[in-house]
């Protein structure tokens, strides 16, 4: 059995794993930053894990999962979103609710209920921000979408995903109806980093903070 502590550890190593170059490992400073703990007891984790085969560490280079400690990060990250899919679908929260609702529930519930909520869900893909749902296998979808910020003016594009953002920045969105699905299209943008203009469904226009709008993963729309 892995404690929820190391399921916790694992689960942050794999999503900063995808923010960091491929040259190099996740540092310490960085999962102390994330779950907002001294750097000590970061140091006195990994050497647990690494101890028990699920990470390898090395000095300067970082923190990389193992292939027994990624199987366990995907597992959790499928039980997470199947959650969320699940509190939204079937229990009627919002989506600004469920991410703190299913970060307790995931060390609870075994695989054969997930896979029963994934199978009464009607096997879905992806959670309600968009996120891919890892299969049973551990198999995660990857998609060439792009970030807001990246799409050239008067290019209409579909948002496909929200990642990782606050309740608060998830209300907003909703407020203005900007949630997957819909069809964006930048009008204007701001120098050194500033907003966004957009058009939400060819209807009303709405300024996006840049950093929100890194998080808008996008699909150009053939026309």
């Amino acid at each position: 059995m892995v404690s929820k502590a190391l399921e916790d550890y694992l689960k942050i190593i794999y999503k900063l794993q995808d923010r960091t170059p491929e040259d190099k490992g996740v540092q310490t400073s960085v999962i102390a930053e994330r779950l907002a703990i001294s750097q000590a007891s970061v140091s006195n984790m990994i050497k647990k894990l690494a101890e028990q085969g699920y990470i390898q560490y090395a000095p300067y280079y970082g923190v990389s999962l193992t292939e027994s400690g990624l199987k366990i990060a995907l597992n959790m990250v499928r039980k997470h979103r199947i959650l969320e899919q699940y509190l939204v679908e079937r229990l009627g929260y919002s989506w600004d609710e469920v991410d703190e609702e299913a970060e307790v529930l995931e060390h609870s519930i075994s695989d054969k209920l997930a896979n029963r909520m994934w199978e009464d869900l009607g096997q879905p893909t992806h959670d309600p921000h968009g996120s891919p749902i890892p299969s049973a296998e551990g198999v995660m979808a990857h998609h060439d979408w792009l970030a807001l910020t990246d799409i050239e003016l008067h290019c209409k594009v579909e948002v496909k995903r929200i990642k990782n953002r606050s309740p608060e920045e998830l209300r907003y969105l909703a407020s203005i109806g900007l949630t997957t699905g819909v069809f964006v299209e930048v009008k204007n943008t701001a120098p050194l980093n500033g907003p966004l203009l957009v058009e939400v469904n060819c209807e009303a226009l709405h300024a996006i903070d840049y950093r929100l709008a890194l998080a808008l993963m996008v699909e150009k729309i053939d026309e």
